[in-house]
């Protein structure tokens, strides 16, 4: 149904229709909104199943509908959500700690309080065309700030991983009392599921400067609890030569936003947020060398993995990059250009030989000759088959006969790239 149809039907029935949350935020930022979603006032779950019958409940804790709108002049039918305004009371931990209440005395003011920032507290009232912003969202969105909406911002711990996630995407600037309310999560954070907060990092790293959203969670006192590899890397001095940037922490947030500035793959995005994790530990009497880091660097990486079990792809990316960062800008043998052309081949479906070249290129301010062409030497040594072998090799000498072969075009292809 239309949006109009849509609206009409909750004022036949005695509500009130409004769009709320981000897609009134993107709106007012003026970016095109994606999905849309709607808090219906003056209705509760009842009154609302007996207007759309063909409604789906899918709410548990309070009620929400999913309805197929369409937005008029839109692209078609798709399932929104549809919720009954409400309030929320905490009661226990966590997210899950909340009691909800959904009737039809309360008001959109009411449900728009519980929110987390005062930029996602804003809603359209479809009725009549105006904004309904109590909590000074369109003015911090003018300059470019995050604030709570409230003191309940804390109830629910995670919203500080999200604040700081909004930073990352839109650049915004936090508030005083937002540091002070992401800082009061850290005692209920550290009880949250490894999922949550690896749900809030995937769409970190999916921004414009994921850099944002861990030097806002620094600012906060809360990286080291929920990130401590990130922030042992703080204040791990680097050669000022090859480092004018500063710290270790400093160059890996300087590396994580240029590889974020021209590949759109999260996996990239991780991997090279771990190539220098090995930093971490150094021992101070070592700074500001960071000998044999890309081995210490494979351990971390586990360490994380068993705290919080990542995604096997990350997992994979991540350790071609860690291991392999330092030593493919200094090859210079044949033989063992080959095998790592070949790595990279290996790793292809989770970090394509692109992505590899574009965080190897950034750490490194450029690339070697061989790395420039790295696809089409890959290209070259793939054609070898094991079916093209003379005839007489069997077993492991079909395999060194391939080998062997994927050499010579290696340095034959090598030779043309120096010329």
């Amino acid at each position: 149904m239309l949006e109009a149809e849509f609206v009409a039907r909750v004022e036949a029935a005695g509500g009130h229709a409004f769009a709320v949350g981000g897609w009134v935020r993107d709106f007012l930022r003026g970016e095109q909104p994606e999905d849309k979603d709607y808090v219906v006032t003056g209705m509760d779950a009842v009154s609302f199943e007996a207007a759309f019958p063909e409604g789906k409940l899918i709410g548990r804790a309070f009620p929400v509908f999913l309805l197929p709108i369409e937005a008029d002049g839109g692209r078609g039918d798709r399932q929104c959500e549809v919720a009954m305004a409400r309030r929320e009371r905490k009661e226990g931990s966590g997210y899950r700690g909340f009691v909800a209440e959904a009737d039809s005395s309360i008001t959109i003011e009411d449900d728009l309080y519980r929110r987390d920032l005062t930029i996602n507290s804003m809603a359209l009232d479809l009725h009549e065309g105006r904004l309904v912003d109590p909590y000074g969202g369109q003015a911090d969105i003018a300059d470019r700030v995050l604030r709570p909406v409230s003191e309940h911002f804390g109830e629910d711990p995670v919203r500080a991983l999200r604040a700081a996630r909004f930073a990352a995407r839109l650049g915004y600037a936090p508030a005083p009392e937002l540091l002070a309310a992401m800082g009061r999560c850290r005692r209920e954070l550290g009880q949250e599921s490894g999922e949550r907060i690896l749900g809030e990092l995937k769409k970190a790293l999916a921004a414009d400067r994921p850099s944002l959203f861990f030097r806002l969670l620094h600012s906060a006192g809360l990286l080291q609890d929920i990130f401590p590899e990130i922030h042992a890397l703080i204040g791990k001095t680097q050669p000022e030569v090859y480092h004018p940037e500063g710290d270790a922490f400093e160059h890996v947030m300087l590396i994580v936003d240029e590889v974020a500035g021209r590949t759109e793959n999260i996996t990239a995005r991780f991997a090279s947020l771990c190539h220098d994790l090995g930093k971490g530990v150094t021992p101070e009497e070592m700074l500001p060398h960071h000998y044999g880091h890309e081995v210490k660097g494979l351990e971390v990486l586990a360490g994380w993995n068993r705290r919080v079990t990542l995604p096997s792809a990350w997992l994979k990316a991540a350790r071609f990059i860690i291991s392999q960062h330092m030593r493919a800008p200094r090859l210079s043998k044949p033989p063992k250009i080959c095998e790592l052309l070949l790595m990279m081949k290996a790793v292809a479906a989770e970090l394509s030989i692109s992505d590899i070249k574009i965080i190897i290129g950034a750490d490194n301010k450029g690339l070697p000759p061989y790395l420039e062409h790295a696809e089409e030497i890959i290209s070259a040594m793939s054609e070898v088959s094991g079916s093209d072998a003379p005839r007489g090799l069997t077993g492991r000498k079909i395999g060194d006969w391939v080998k062997g072969q994927q050499l010579e075009i290696c340095k034959r292809m090598l030779a043309q790239c120096r010329a």
